[in-house]
């Protein structure tokens, strides 16, 4: 049994308001307007969600430089400590200087010392031999 082109028609025409009888139980103009509506909730709710990210990025955004300067500043602080401790070992170093200067000066004079000592040995044997030969 074939189907007339009148009929093909009919269905044609009624099939979106039997499915939406069938599904929804509304006609099809309602559940249209119903979807619409939908969508512009989904597409608000859409944009609320954006501008809360938005929000929460600047948020981060600014808690990141804050974070930033208050390292700047202990990086600061680092820099002049190591400054400070530069400046101590300078000065520990020039007392090493003064300390080796010391002790420079003290070896000259030892070494004036044995040399005095070991010329007023000498001389003293050689006045002992030079006595011993004549008496």
């Amino acid at each position: 049994m074939a189907l007339a082109e009148e009929d093909i028609a009919f269905i044609k025409k009624h099939l979106g308001e039997w499915l939406a009888e069938q599904s929804l139980g509304k006609p099809p103009a309602v559940y249209e307007i119903e979807l619409r509506e939908r969508m512009v909730r989904v597409e608000e709710e859409l944009k609320h969600q954006r501008e809360l990210m938005r929000q929460g990025f600047e948020q981060m955004d600014k808690r990141f430089e804050a974070m930033q300067a208050t390292m700047d500043k202990r990086f600061e602080q680092v820099d002049k400590r190591f400054e400070q401790m530069e400046k101590r070992f300078e000065q520990v170093d020039k007392r090493f200087e003064q300390v080796d200067k010391r002790f420079d000066e003290m070896l000259k004079r030892h070494d004036q010392h044995f040399l005095w000592v070991i010329g007023f040995i000498a001389t003293s044997a050689g006045l002992i031999i030079t006595a011993m030969r004549f008496l």
